[in-house]
């Protein structure tokens, strides 16, 4: 079988930049050689695509020095038509070609790449490309939205109101009134941001200021939400080939046992107080359950590809916290986690990801 030309676009111009390329290192490392040709192509945090080096190492998660995209003086091209899928690159002996790509992974975490921007481009220019579309990864993006079409799907959502920055600007109290309505603990979010980066816990009225403050640094528009107690699980999701159902993984636990909560550095740089266990101890009939409800909410913002839907287990029942339609792909990420409990390797979870892209792109859905 020919090699697949697959070109890797990672890093961008959001506060996850870092998580991006960090991503990108896992994904380089699994890539099989004999398979694929690789493509690295970096965005800097400028917005600059750049011809990037094709060494997992480089990409390294670690705490002490995150790995970033650096403007090293070369500049992609895209086509210059959709009739064509070749790329260039200029660099210090002019412009020569990459060759035409036959998929793109766009492994970009946040605003201006998960938020449906770098999607639309790539529909424009007629290539095909892994996960949700524009609409989808819109959708997910905002998590005012996606609770909003959870809801109108009858899916279970946690109470929560939404503040933009004018709101907050002209009338704090809106905030306070929120926050008595909702109740303490209550969460504060930015609507359009991943990887909890700008979420605070607010446990007492005189904090809200400050996680407002937090919370719109990242974005204009937050989301104060009510705490839930219980369980936190984490299902993942891949899209099935035309004609073929959605799956859902194995059931993972995040366990916060010295933390507030599961924040950035929890999530990413192996910071202590926090335990992932997977497979999760469920009944058959909870597992059957928030499967079915990680697919439901998949199918209701029209997702493609693959996702991660974050859950609680409450006293009452499941409740989605939100979807995540291009979750980390880090050693210590919880999608590969999951799907390595439930029988993938990293290498295959890739595979299948490509192969699934390439089938809907062939099937022109």
């Amino acid at each position: 079988m020919d090699k697949l030309t697959v070109v890797l676009l990672f890093g961008g111009r959001s506060s996850e930049h870092s998580i991006s390329c960090a991503t990108a290192g896992g994904v380089l490392a699994a890539l099989d050689p004999e398979r694929y040709t690789v493509i690295p192509v970096g965005i800097t945090r400028d917005g600059a695509y750049v011809l990037e080096d094709n060494d997992p190492a480089k990409f390294a998660l670690n705490a002490q020095a995150l790995p970033v995209v650096a403007d090293n003086g070369t500049r992609v091209r895209w086509p210059q038509s959709a009739s064509s899928r070749e790329l260039t690159v200029v660099d210090a002996f002019g412009e020569r070609s990459l060759g035409s790509v036959d998929l793109i992974f766009p492994i970009l975490h946040g605003p201006f790449g998960e938020d449906g921007t770098i999607q639309g481009m790539l529909d424009l220019l007629n290539l095909p490309y892994i996960g949700s579309g524009v609409l989808a990864s819109a959708l997910g993006m905002d998590k005012h939205f996606a609770k909003t079409v959870f809801q109108q799907a009858a899916l279970p959502v946690a109470p929560w109101r939404t503040l933009t920055a004018d709101d907050w600007a002209r009338d704090p109290g809106v905030g306070y009134a929120a926050l008595e309505q909702l109740g303490l603990p209550a969460f504060v979010k930015p609507a359009r941001a991943g990887s909890s980066v700008g979420v605070s816990r607010v446990a007492t009225p005189d904090q809200l200021a400050e996680a407002m403050a937090v919370g719109l640094a990242e974005d204009n528009k937050v989301l104060i939400e009510s705490g839930l107690v219980g369980r936190e699980l984490e299902i993942a999701v891949l899209q099935g080939r035309p004609g073929e159902p959605t799956r859902a993984s194995l059931a993972g636990e995040v366990v916060v046992t010295g933390r507030d909560f599961y924040d950035f550095a929890a999530k990413y740089l192996d910071a202590p107080g926090v335990e992932l266990v997977c497979p999760a101890p469920l009944s058959a009939a909870e597992l059957a359950e928030v499967q079915s409800l990680a697919i439901a909410a998949f199918e209701a913002i029209g997702g493609a590809g693959l996702a991660r839907v974050d859950f609680f287990l409450t006293a009452t029942g499941w409740v989605i916290n939100e979807i995540n339609t291009m979750p980390g792909f880090t050693s210590i990420s919880m999608f590969p986690t999951c799907w390595l409990a439930s029988g993938y390797t990293y290498p295959e979870l890739i595979d299948e990801l490509i192969s699934v892209a390439i089938a809907h792109a062939c099937h022109g859905s």
